[in-house]
């Protein structure tokens, strides 16, 4: 028995409107600093510094008018603290302030771009991943900013994650050359640094420990007494967690499970694990089937523990462990909003268990429970749809995933017809969409429209099998599983065949054009967003980190022009006539405007039903409040006028 309202699928009253859409904290990093945690956090146009010490209440340490942000790539890497001092960038320049409050103070020059600071043990120096004029490397300022900085290791396309050893003498840090990305192909170098007569560090040799052309490494972190270097790699075909010991320079695998203990670095300083400070242990994420679990591994005993009082979170993002073992991330789940969390030091296992060996799956308490130390502004929220980890199968028998989202509601249903459905597909293409806090999906599935998101053959966090899928195939695999998928969940009844969207931002949109031109009439619209439409262009004019992704996912020009030529939607518009909403910021410095532009005259040219929107100042995503609510806004318009009433 039921006293919900009937009401037609994709028309139910939500609770999050498109200006709910603006009003998203995201949290993007966190450090320990002693007793006092450091988060930086984004809202709306600004990202800014927030922390606290203990149980004292939250405080801002950056002005309104700073806005800190990496600006390397894809950026990331945004800040680091150390000694109650904390180095962060903002405007392409790195600043130094006191924890305990004062203004900042810029220690690099205002040109280039600068990211990934790490200070030095003695607090005297900051390495960091310098970009200018297209040139990437290492570079050292002092940490008063008296000096100009000096190149430190130069000679790679690119570097990432630099890190100093506890005694200073040495720096670990992630190098690739074009045509790789850093998932697909790095090296873990090993600095050995010596002082000259003024006492600044200068590298006397290098190392590479692990990594190659066809191997990717991540992470790399020195254990707290320097005896050991952690990282991760996909040697194996999975990312594992491995030890690397100065006296013997063995490598030792950590974890083995069938599962990812990295991610993808599509920026800089990313982390999925931590040192405890007695360095006996480790604390890591494991992901499997999109999912997240929070590990801790003993390094005497190799014993592998879950910790306690995760089990309701599925994600974690940028694990950092304090000096006396308490646990801080950003945590979520499909219906828990991001929140920075922290976990107590971990007690002693309970008397009278049998421990039989390594590997052993057992739980950790963490007596002190977790700390919430700040919160979305979407907590309130209720009535949210669960994700479902759905696999589905290929004609060949390999295995689709995907996290299927419910239409939900505590007020409504529709018991008439199968939902409309939403295929979302992740940018990348080598992407991977996880099981944690998605508002975009919960907007669609609480007005009663089924949303998937698709991690398509080629996307991370399945294996390297699994993401070399797409290995001269994009534009295969992503468009036959995004159909595969419609149609199995239409045959389980959820989802209507009449009402199939298909829609993505970048990679994603280039997915939702190709789709449509592959297989029209199948999707009753498309959605894209700054989507790529030639395959040329995106290798000729994109910005220098994937300058040379195309030569993986389709092969190196001039050998694969017909390839690029195929896969290019622009040269394929006349097979489009589903209704297509396109959406594109007139500052998108990686798929340039004139991708959409091309498409939208196609169109225009043969009278297909489209939409084009140009977001004035915006980028390659949306920042801007007014441009997030007014896509929303217009999609809602869109899915009306075209699909549900169709």
């Amino acid at each position: 028995m039921t006293n919900k309202l009937k009401r037609m699928y994709g028309t139910w009253s939500s609770p999050i409107s498109p200006k709910l859409m603006t009003a998203v904290r995201r949290f993007n990093n966190i450090q320990w600093d002693g007793d006092t945690l450091v988060w930086s956090e984004t809202r709306g146009t600004q990202s800014l510094l927030v922390a606290q010490t203990g149980l004292e209440a939250p405080r801002e340490l950056t002005e309104p008018t700073i806005s800190v942000r990496g600006h390397v790539g894809y950026g990331g890497g945004e800040f680091t603290v150390r000694g109650g001092v904390v180095v962060f960038s903002a405007d392409g320049r790195l600043y130094r302030q006191p924890l305990s409050g004062g203004r900042p103070r810029p220690i690099t020059p205002a040109f280039g771009a600068a990211a990934a600071p790490a200070i030095s043990p003695d607090g005297q120096w900051i390495v960091f991943v310098m970009s200018y004029e297209g040139v990437d490397g290492l570079a050292l300022v002092d940490a008063a900013g008296e000096h100009f900085p000096r190149k430190l290791a130069y000679g790679t396309d690119f570097v990432m994650q630099p890190t100093w050893s506890p005694d200073g003498q040495h720096l670990a840090y992630v190098t690739w050359n074009h045509p790789a990305m850093p998932f697909t192909g790095a090296q873990l170098q090993l600095a050995h640094l010596e002082r000259d007569h003024a006492g600044v560090p200068y590298i006397t040799r290098v190392e590479t420990i692990a990594g190659s052309a066809t191997v990717s490494v991540f992470q790399p972190e020195f254990a707290p007494d320097g005896q050991h270097l952690a990282y991760i790699s996909d040697a194996t075909g999975w990312n594992q967690l491995y030890l690397y010991e100065f006296a013997t320079g063995e490598h030792t695998p950590i974890t083995d499970a069938p599962a990812d203990h990295g991610q993808a670095a599509w920026g800089q300083g990313l982390r999925t694990y931590g040192w405890s400070p007695d360095g006996r242990a480790i604390i890591y994420r494991r992901v499997e089937q999109a999912s997240a679990s929070l590990w801790r591994v003993d390094l005497r005993t190799a014993r592998r523990e879950r910790v306690r009082g995760t089990e309701h979170y599925t994600h974690f993002d940028q694990i950092s462990v304090s000096s006396d073992d308490a646990i801080a991330t950003i945590a979520s789940s499909s219906t828990i909003p991001a929140r920075v969390v922290s976990f107590g030091a971990a007690d002693e296992p309970p008397s009278g268990l049998n421990y039989d060996g390594p590997g052993l799956n057992v739980l950790v308490a963490a007596p002190r429970g977790d700390q919430i130390h700040a919160r979305s502004s979407t907590e309130t929220l209720s009535g949210l749809a669960v994700a479902q980890a759905l696999t589905f199968t290929a004609p060949d028998g390999e295995a689709i995933y995907g996290l299927y989202y419910a239409p939900t509601s505590d007020r409504f249903e529709d018991p008439t017809a199968p939902p409309p459905l939403i295929v979302n597909v992740h940018g990348g293409p080598t992407g991977h969409t996880p099981n944690s806090f998605n508002l975009k999906a919960q907007f669609f599935a609480t007005r009663g429209i089924a949303f998937l998101d698709l991690n398509h053959r080629g996307s991370t966090g399945y294996g390297r099998a699994y993401m070399d899928k797409l290995a001269g195939a994009w534009g295969v695999y992503d468009v036959d599983d995004s159909v595969i998928a419609a149609e199995q969940l239409v045959a389980q009844g959820l989802a209507d065949p009449r009402r199939l969207v298909i829609t993505g931002g970048s990679a994603g949109g280039f997915t939702t054009l190709y789709a449509l031109v592959q297989k029209p009439g199948f999707f009753r619209a498309g959605i894209a967003a700054y989507p790529v439409a030639d395959q040329f262009t995106t290798a000729l004019e994109t910005h220098k980190f994937e300058a040379h992704y195309t030569d993986y996912l389709i092969g190196p020009l001039p050998d694969a022009a017909e390839l690029y030529r195929e896969r290019s939607p622009l040269y394929h518009a006349d097979q489009i006539r589903d209704p297509l909403a396109i959406f594109h910021g007139s500052d998108d410095p990686v798929v340039p405007i004139s991708q959409s532009e091309s498409i939208v005259k196609a169109l225009r040219d043969r009278d297909v039903p489209h939409e084009f929107h140009v977001y004035a100042g915006e980028g390659h995503g949306w920042r801007k409040p007014e441009t997030v609510e007014d896509y929303y806004t217009k999609i809602l318009e869109f899915l009306k006028r075209y699909v549900l009433f169709a």
